[in-house]
């Protein structure tokens, strides 16, 4: 009896050492994407699901009518990470912010490969590049922006923000950047960029999302639902428009001549930089629930919508043409939620 269990333990043993001798250590194999010229393409960061780790690249080419999914693992072996939030292109390098992970990877925008990365954040939302060797990245969870150099992926410093630990989307006017305070909060902090320190703040509705600056010079902020147009020179509020549910968030884009503004409140909305009020109608009717995100193209003026569906499958694009006609469905990753152009 007990040879036998001698000769049991030594064939497990063996079949053990011949299972892990197969199993694969380390990043999985990559792949060389050819998609075509570097100057087209759309990337669709998709959040994932909290804690799950599963944030994903997409890109695709504009009118290719094929989506390619989860381009940056495939390219490097490794995953994106945990909750990405936002991505922009400067200089050549594409800067992904992966907001649970405290990361900001960096990549080549036409082979997706990674050229480096930033660390050190607690929960990184979004980065504006103010020169060469300097950009701002809000954060959920700190009360100050951190200073990066985008060159050498360090930190340098930090705005701090007192009183305020949820900063959130930035733009731009002269040497002025405008903030907004997301988490439970209700104000647009202004920043001079050559000193690094708050000037001024601006109180809206609760809950300040996404900052764009138009034509105008005129900056548009999505809160609560509303939408608000302010003159960054008298740092005051010149209109609000009262854009429908409140409950819904309002997504923001303007089209590539800056002179009409695009938001998504349920239904999709057009109307002038130079309006007084909401249109009567809605530029485009769509089902009735919350959607994840919205783009225009800078060249085309094809919009995108993204739609989470049930937060837990893979979401879907909806691309019309410029009359807001549809044009076809896309099928990306697990919550699409933020576009970026090359």
């Amino acid at each position: 009896m007990i040879y036998e269990r001698i000769y049991r333990a030594t064939a497990l043993m063996l079949i053990l050492f011949l299972t892990v001798s197969c199993m694969k250590y380390g990043p999985a194999e990559t792949e060389d994407f050819h998609l075509g010229p570097s100057g087209e393409g759309l990337f669709i960061v998709n959040e994932g699901n909290f804690m799950y780790g599963n944030a994903s690249l997409s890109y695709y080419i504009p009118g290719s009518g094929n989506m390619h999914n989860e381009v940056f693992v495939r390219a490097n072996g490794i995953n994106l990470g945990d909750v990405a939030q936002s991505m922009t292109i400067y200089k050549g390098k594409g800067y992904i912010v992966v907001n649970n992970s405290g990361i900001i990877f960096v990549i080549d925008p036409d082979t997706f490969r990674l050229k480096g990365s930033i660390t050190g954040m607690i929960s990184p939302r979004y980065i504006h590049f103010i020169n060469d060797h300097k950009a701002y990245v809000t954060d959920l969870y700190q009360e100050k922006i951190t200073i990066v150099d985008p060159v050498s992926f360090q930190i340098t410093g930090y705005v701090p923000t007192p009183g305020h630990r949820s900063t959130e989307e930035m733009a731009q006017w002269k040497n002025l950047l405008f903030v907004s305070c997301w988490s439970y909060d209700n104000m647009l902090l202004v920043i001079d960029t050559r000193t690094d320190r708050i000037v001024d703040s601006l109180v809206v509705e609760k809950q300040p999302t996404q900052l764009l600056l138009d034509g105008n010079d005129k900056i548009w902020c999505a809160a609560s639902g509303n939408v608000y147009r302010i003159d960054p020179g008298k740092r005051e509020i010149e209109q609000a428009f009262l854009a429908g549910d409140l409950q819904s968030r309002t997504y923001l884009a303007l089209n590539p001549g800056k002179d009409t503004l695009y938001f998504l409140n349920r239904n999709l909305w057009r109307m002038s930089v130079n309006a007084e009020s909401l249109p009567a109608v809605p530029f485009v009717r769509l089902s009735q629930r919350p959607y994840y995100g919205l783009a225009v193209d800078p060249t085309t003026c094809e919009i995108y919508v993204s739609d989470a569906l049930d937060y837990v499958q893979q979401g879907k694009i909806y691309r019309f043409n410029p009359q807001g006609v549809p044009v076809d469905t896309l099928t990306a990753g697990i919550n699409p939620g933020f576009f970026c152009f090359k």
